[in-house]
């Protein structure tokens, strides 16, 4: 079984992320399956953030 509250706590780490966080990550990777995971990261925290502007534009 996993210990639920560490992943809770690396999930809050990482939705404070910011593009250029993202990008340095992405840049400084070892390895392929590395990079890629924080590209999809850096992918689901700009569809978040464009999410939150359609929504406040629609309001």
């Amino acid at each position: 079984m996993c210990d639920v509250k560490k992943y809770g706590e690396i999930y809050k780490e990482i939705i404070k992320l910011n593009a250029q966080d993202t990008l340095q990550l992405v840049l400084e990777s070892e390895t392929e399956d590395e990079k890629d995971f924080y590209e999809m990261i850096g992918d689901y925290l700009l569809q978040k953030k464009q999410q939150e502007v359609l929504e406040r534009n629609t309001n």
